[in-house]
């Protein structure tokens, strides 16, 4: 089979291979390469980690296969809306019931102290009326309140830049969502 170029990301490609993505790290030709195999390595491992984790709590696509040595991590492709290109598209009463699934996804990866690290519409998949949430790549584990407030603090900005349309009201539903979750 082919693998299909979907993306490009400053530390990935992610294809398209079958009915899987493949995310994979790409080398930095201005690192040393011995230190760029290991972070490329770590970092793979690291998301590897947070994605299992977070599998447990929210829809997250299935994770097939991780390979470490290839900087590779299989997962299941997702026919659904991605939600960058997409939600503008809703009522904004669907929207609102988006973001209040969207809030609550993220109190729930907040009370397992993960970052997501991302928090974009770009990195939400919109399938069968649950949100998926997409690349960890950015993302760690931390009990740091500052931490989790700064991962709702850019999924404000996402929103202002974005969405502008409504992203109060937007915002209002995941801040319900949020703590609604926290009850």
């Amino acid at each position: 089979m082919t693998e299909k170029i979907l993306q490009r990301g400053a530390e990935a490609l992610i294809l398209l291979d079958g009915n899987n993505i493949v995310k994979r790290r790409v080398k930095k030709s201005y690192r040393l390469n011995e230190i760029d195999e290991e972070i490329r390595k770590l970092r793979t491992r690291s998301e590897a980690k947070l994605l299992l984790k977070a599998s447990k709590i929210i829809d997250i696509p299935e994770i097939k296969n991780v390979n470490e040595e290839g900087r590779e991590i299989y997962m299941e492709f997702l026919e659904g809306k991605r939600l960058s290109e997409y939600l503008d598209s809703f009522s904004l009463k669907e929207q609102k019931k988006i973001y209040r699934i969207i809030g609550r996804n993220i109190a729930k990866l907040h009370d397992a102290d993960i970052i997501h690290g991302d928090l974009t519409t770009s990195n939400m998949i919109l399938k069968d009326e649950k949100v998926f949430f997409i690349d960890f790549g950015l993302g760690f584990s931390s009990h740091k309140i500052e931490d989790k407030a700064v991962d709702l603090h850019l999924l404000r900005q996402a929103l202002e830049a974005k969405h502008f349309r409504n992203w109060q009201a937007l915002f209002a539903e995941v801040q319900k969502g949020y703590s609604a979750s926290k009850n």
